[in-house]
This record gives structure tokens, sequence and C-alpha cells, in this order.
């Protein structure tokens, strides 16, 4: 790729990672992702299996009964994914409507509103929960930012209602976004009842046949997931955050994914047996082990090649990333090596994380190793994330074992070359 080139993708990936709406969809996700790990970990715990010949969940019913401490785990699920299409709703018009510096709580709210609205209704009355959760994701995405356009646009074209001098500012806010209100809210109605009578479905239904089905479809298979980190690791050798810049495009696509097998490994189902094999877990424990790029591996390869030069950049460099590569934090040496801009990093930074996707696809997919159904925070250290997101199977862990010492042998030769570089340059210098 010659500079001009180089220089027109730099500038393209970073217009689309500053692009206001997919900022505020990754954003939304982001602001949730605290509830999605707690829902997550509590359908964990109630399903957690034997460890060798202690068994959790024997124990926890015969002090509490049996059953009766999952009821929990139950309610905080019924809090966090349950209801996951509407958190994200509120939280990406909420975010929407703040780059825009308009209110971005009435924004949320009117969003969140309207979302509900376009729920059906079950045949007793009441809401049907099955569009509340991921189900819902592309339509609470599409809502939230259509709500918000329109919401700024009134208040902005002052169809609001002024307050006098005085007034606290809870209630002016609350005044002004009442006009808006009402008028989005009504056209949502309109909306839906010509949903119901020309297209005898809900909107939820459309939007999850046509384009979220699809989608998730697509998402889960191995050319998806190849694609998937090798435009991220693409992004990150320009020096763009290549997690944040496609984590709008996945996150609607790999989260309904990881519900799915959360919910059948909550009914009882194997983790063996549950359908989806890429999951975002799936990349971020078996993929981005130490970070993106599994650095992780860099950093040991380093240490492995270059032993007795203690002074040398690269072992320096390494020793300073180590302890935050631990936890899957890998700016350091990205930009401190650096990996980025650097041609003798650029094959083994992409091709690495590449090749794990491989591995782990085919030993999960071969039945050598349980699918994921846990989230985890992204800064659980390996091994551990390894055992917890396979629903406490050891077979994570070895899977992740073998990815990094693939990772390291992958990366040890052009380590060596670097190192060769660098000495060369040094000579020539002086």
């Amino acid at each position: 790729m010659n500079s001009k080139a180089m220089q027109k993708f730099i500038e393209i990936a970073g217009r689309i990672g500053s692009q206001r709406h997919l900022v505020a969809v990754r954003d939304g996700f982001v602001a949730i992702m605290p509830l999605i790990i707690v829902g997550s970990l509590a359908i964990l715990i109630n399903n957690f299996p034997p460890f060798g010949a202690f068994n959790f969940v024997e124990w926890m019913n015969g002090i509490f009964g049996e059953g009766n401490w999952q009821a929990v785990g139950g309610s905080i699920w019924n809090g966090t994914f349950a209801i996951l299409g509407l958190l994200v709703t509120f939280s990406i018009a909420f975010n929407l409507a703040k780059s825009y510096e308009v209110d971005g709580l009435a924004a949320g709210l009117i969003a969140g509103a309207g979302f509900i609205m376009l729920v059906p209704v079950t045949s007793d009355g009441g809401l049907d929960m099955g569009w509340l959760g991921t189900q819902g994701l592309f339509v609470g995405i599409i809502l939230a930012l259509v709500v918000t356009e329109l919401f700024r646009t009134l208040i902005t074209s002052k169809m609001t209602i002024k307050m006098p001098e005085g007034v606290p500012d809870g209630v002016t806010r609350s005044f002004e976004a009442l006009i808006p209100a009402v008028l989005i809210l009504i056209l949502v109605g309109f909306f839906q009842a010509m949903m119901t009578v020309f297209a005898e479905k809900s909107i939820f239904e459309v939007i999850f046949n046509m384009i979220q089905e699809p989608l998730q479809g697509l998402g889960n298979t191995l050319p998806a997931a190849m694609l998937v980190s090798f435009l991220n690791h693409l992004l990150w050798f320009f020096g763009l955050h290549g997690t944040n810049i496609i984590g709008s495009v996945i996150e609607p696509v790999y989260l309904p994914l990881i519900e799915e097998n959360l919910n059948l490994f909550k009914s009882g189902m194997s983790a063996f047996e549950v359908p989806n094999i890429v999951t975002k877990p799936f990349l971020d424990s078996f993929v981005f082990i130490g970070g993106s790029g599994t650095t992780i591996a860099l950093l040991i390869a380093v240490f492995v090649v270059i032993r007795r030069e203690k002074n040398h950049p690269y072992r320096q460099v390494a020793k300073l990333s180590a302890p935050a590569g631990l936890f899957n934090i890998n700016e350091p040496v990205i930009f401190g090596l650096p990996i980025v801009l650097n041609p003798v990093m650029l094959i083994p930074f992409i091709l690495v994380p590449v090749t794990l996707t491989i591995t782990s696809y085919i030993a999960i997919a071969t039945g050598l190793v349980p699918r994921t159904v846990a989230i985890l925070p992204w800064t659980t250290p390996p091994i551990l994330s390894g055992y917890l997101v396979t629903g406490g199977s050891f077979r994570g862990v070895v899977l992740q074992l073998f990815n990094l010492a693939l990772a390291i042998v992958m990366y040890i030769p052009f380590v060596m070359a670097g190192a060769r570089m660098l000495k060369r340059n040094e000579g020539n210098a002086k």
C-alpha cells in the first residue's frame, strides 16, 4: 500500500470511527456492559458445574433449599439481559442527544417509551417479553437514532414551552421536552397502528426476520469471525482503535448469539450443546488474549528471544507492558514497541489472531472445547477467562494455552527480525 493510499485509508477509517451515530451506538453498548456482565455471571453461578468432588449447586441447595437461591440470579437476569433491547434504546438515544448538546435524559426516556409502544402485546394484554431482550436490539438501535434526530430537530426549531426565569432547571427541561415528546410518541403510535393494519406484524418481527436473524446466522461462521479479526487488527496497525470502530457493528450481531447460549445454559443445556460458536466472549477469550493481536504472546516472545541484553529496547518495553498485558491492556506495547506502522510487525499482528480464530473455531466445532456461555469483564486475565466463559471447563484453559503457545512460536521469527533491524539501524546511526 503506497503512502497516498495509506493516508486515504486512515482518513476514511478515522471518519467512520468518529461518525456521530456509530459512536452513539458504540457508547450505548459500552454504558450497559456492566449490566450485561452481571446478568451473565448470575446465570453462570446458578449453573456452575461440579469442581471435582465438590458440587456447588447441590451445596447451595442444601443450605437454602432446592432452587430457592437461584431466584436471585433469575431476578438479576430479568433486570439485565431480559430487557437488553430497552436498555440499549435508552442508552444510545442518551449518548446521541448528548453529542448534539441537547437533553440526553429526555431523548432516552422518549425513545424508551416509543420502544415499549412498539412491543407486541400477548393475548392476555401483557407485553411480549421476548422482544424486550436481544431480539429487539436492531429495532432499539434504529428507533433510538430516529427518535433522537426528531427530538433534536424539534428542540432546535423552538417547538417548546418556555418557562419564566426562576423556575428550577429540572422543571424547565421537562416542559421544553413536552411538545417534542407528544409529537414523537404520536408518530410512533401511528406507525404501530399502520404496521398492525397493513403488515399484520410488529416491526420487531419484520426487522428480526429481514435483518437481524440473517446477520446473526452469518456472524456465527468462521469466515465472518476471520473478517472481524482481520479488520480489527488492520485498523489497529494504522493507529486506529479497531475494537471501538467495529464494535458498533458487531455488538448487535454477537450479543444475541451469546444471549441465546446463556438462555439455553440457564435451562440446563450443556455448554457443549448450545448452538453458537462465534460470540463476543469467543473472540475476547480465545483470540484477543492479552488484548488485540494476542500481544501477551509477543511479550513472551521478546523475553524468549532477548534474554541477555537487559537494556534492549524491546525488552524494556516488554517489561513495562507485561503487567498491563496480563489484564488485556496492550496500548503500551502497541504504541511503545511499536506495532503501529511497523512493517516488521504487520504480518504477525494480523496473522496471529486470524490463525487463532481458525484454531479456536475448529476446537469448539469439533466438540473438543465447550462453547461460550458467559460474558466477562474484558480485563479478566487469560486462564481464568478460558475457564469461566466455557461454563467452568478446564478445556477452555487448555485451548487458551495452546493458542498462546502457537502465537509465541509465530511471533518469535518476527521479534528476531525486528531486533536485527534495530541493531543494524543503530550501527548505521553511529
